[in-house]
């Protein structure tokens, strides 16, 4: 896996996503809430604005979250694990 660039630092919560994605739409649904109600910082960075290599690794796995610049979940955002990631 190809290690993730500065971007992942952006905010607390990062979504990696690509236009046009439905999950990355209900991804951002759920780290909207969450954010909101813990008053956490987060960012949209598209697929197309990363690297070759993070490209190669993340295209399959969208939308990818990342939380403190750790890979966090992809494919879907679970709203409890994100709340307890926040929380701790």
């Amino acid at each position: 896996m190809a290690e993730a660039g500065g971007w992942t630092n952006s905010a607390r919560v990062v979504v990696l996503g690509k236009p046009g994605c439905h999950l990355c739409a209900d991804a951002w649904g759920v780290v909207e809430r969450v954010t909101d109600e813990f008053g956490a910082t987060r960012a949209e960075v598209s697929l197309h604005d990363v690297s070759e290599p993070e490209r190669e690794d993340y295209w399959d796995k969208i939308p990818v979250t990342f939380v403190d610049g750790e890979r966090h979940d992809f494919w879907r955002v679970d709203e409890g694990r994100l709340r307890s990631v926040l929380n701790s």
